[in-house]
């Protein structure tokens, strides 16, 4: 009994730990700010994080395998800036929104296929892969470009009323978000290719003596972060109903942030999408808490978010720790 609640906790502890820490901010902020007592604040962290959540997803699955992927914000920018040039010379939505899904998936594909069968760093090939999204981008159009498509248009501003709440909703864009989670949660947890992923993780070496796919896995895993990336600048030039190469500066950061944050190990095996979600919302809380506060600087946003991010790498060696020192 004892090795499994000791199981129970090293697997989901730094889980637990931040679950427990976003409700009682939450309160807390809802104690001071009365007005974040509304069930449409908390709509809003889904409004305005979709893009960061559907990144973070795709971020999660490469840091399982013990990866990282840098690329991601300049693929966002990238997409939305070709998406938003495409829509304004007449080419048709239904076409643009797969073409850049395509164009992300190939990406990942070739960082991916670099990293496995070259053993290049992930670190360095996807800063090359950013480097090169986030110049194209660009290239493209070097200033702001405005969506006037009309099924863009339609999609930013269709609000979906969540049901049982009085005027709390969100709109469509945040809804891709969250079902994307979904299928994530049952790929992760459900699936032969999810656990493989978290083998990878544990230990790529034993993964290939248990005959298990991991080049085909490490790619595949790069082509689902470089999917989540187009389809997030998808869902961020829908949000703003343009494209710019200057969108997300630093996503890309604030995503391995939240990766971290909801409990999914730097260096692999361990961790979970699920956690993800709850640690893009603590930082959805923190920049709530300042627009509430309206005194303080953005800035303490990153401060915030990089004071967590260090506890939380601290809370995730204390578990592993005693782990080692038990066992």
């Amino acid at each position: 009994m004892a090795q499994k609640i000791k199981l129970f906790l090293l697997n989901y502890g730094p889980l637990l730990t931040t679950i427990t820490i976003f409700i009682l901010g939450y309160i807390i902020a809802g104690q001071m700010y009365p007005a974040m007592q509304k069930p449409q604040v908390f709509c809003n962290l889904f409004i305005n994080n979709a893009s960061l959540l559907i990144v973070s997803i795709g971020m999660t699955f490469v840091i399982l395998t013990g990866g990282i992927d840098l690329s991601v914000a300049s693929i966002l920018a990238m997409t939305s800036v070709a998406s938003a040039v495409l829509l304004q010379n007449g080419i048709s939505p239904f076409i643009v929104m797969p073409l850049m899904l395509l164009m992300g998936i190939t990406l990942g594909f070739i960082m991916g296929s670099i990293i496995h069968f070259l053993k290049v760093q992930p670190f360095v090939v996807t800063l090359m892969g950013s480097f090169f999204a986030r110049g194209m981008a660009f290239i493209i159009s070097l200033t702001s470009v405005t969506i006037n498509d009309e099924f863009y248009r339609f999609l930013a501003l269709t609000k979906i009323p969540i049901p049982f709440v009085a005027k709390a909703y969100v709109y469509i864009y945040s809804i891709v978000a969250v079902v994307l989670l979904l299928v994530a949660i049952y790929i992760s947890f459900f699936t032969r290719f999810g656990r493989t992923v978290y083998a990878i993780g544990n230990n790529e070496h034993s993964a290939m003596l248990m005959g298990l796919p991991v080049g085909r896995t490490k790619i595949i895993v790069y082509m689902i972060s470089g999917f989540c990336s187009a389809l997030a600048g998808i869902v961020f030039s829908i949000s703003l109903t343009s494209g710019y190469g200057q969108y997300a500066p630093s996503m890309e950061m604030d995503a391995i942030a939240s990766v971290v944050m909801g409990g999914t190990l730097l260096t692999g095996g361990v961790g979970n999408v699920f956690g993800t979600l709850f640690g893009v919302l603590i930082n959805g809380l923190i920049v709530s808490i300042l627009q509430f506060n309206g005194t303080l600087s953005s800035w303490w946003t990153r401060i915030g978010v990089g004071v967590l991010t260090l506890v939380f790498i601290g809370i995730q060696s204390l578990f592993y720790m005693r782990d080692k020192s038990s066992s």
